[in-house]
């Protein structure tokens, strides 16, 4: 079951980064009419939201900035952001790293139970199969934003 676990969230994770490193860099940023948020944001957003879900940040994991989560995490957005935020490049590049250490966790680390239900989910590998869901859903958002910037721009 791990390993079909491991591979999705693999298929997801190039998936998405090829979709995000085929952007025109001039739209990472806009904000379209009807959006809470960015291209740029989305990134950030699935990077951080992931390894809260599988690493346990930002309490077991020092893998990223603890600012992530004032950036990036649920409920945030970029007309809050008062201080550096990386590029998407360098995020586009903690989701490469953070897919290798998810690779690498012991196929029965899937099986403990969380010490309460999050989400609906009860064990680690639920939560892993719901962050692929997760980064599914945020793909399609960009997808989506990157359609209405491209069509408000050739009006």
């Amino acid at each position: 079951m791990s390993e079909l676990l491991i591979k999705s969230y693999e298929t997801a994770r190039k998936f998405f980064i090829k979709n995000v490193e085929a952007l025109d860099e001039s739209i990472l940023h806009v904000q379209p009419e009807g959006f809470n948020n960015s291209i740029h944001w989305h990134v950030g957003h699935v990077l951080t939201v992931a390894e809260q879900f599988v690493f346990g940040f930002p309490k077991k994991s020092n893998n990223l900035p603890a600012n992530y989560l004032e950036l990036f995490g649920n409920g945030t957005k970029p007309a809050d952001w008062n201080e550096d935020v990386p590029s998407v490049k360098d995020l586009t590049a903690q989701l490469k790293d953070q897919i290798k250490r998810i690779k690498e966790i012991p196929a029965n680390s899937f099986d403990h139970k969380l010490p309460e239900p999050f989400l609906g989910q009860e064990t680690v590998g639920e939560l892993t199969s719901f962050a692929v869901f997760h980064e599914a859903l945020h793909l399609g958002k960009i997808q989506e934003m990157k359609r209405v910037i491209e069509i408000a721009g050739s009006k």
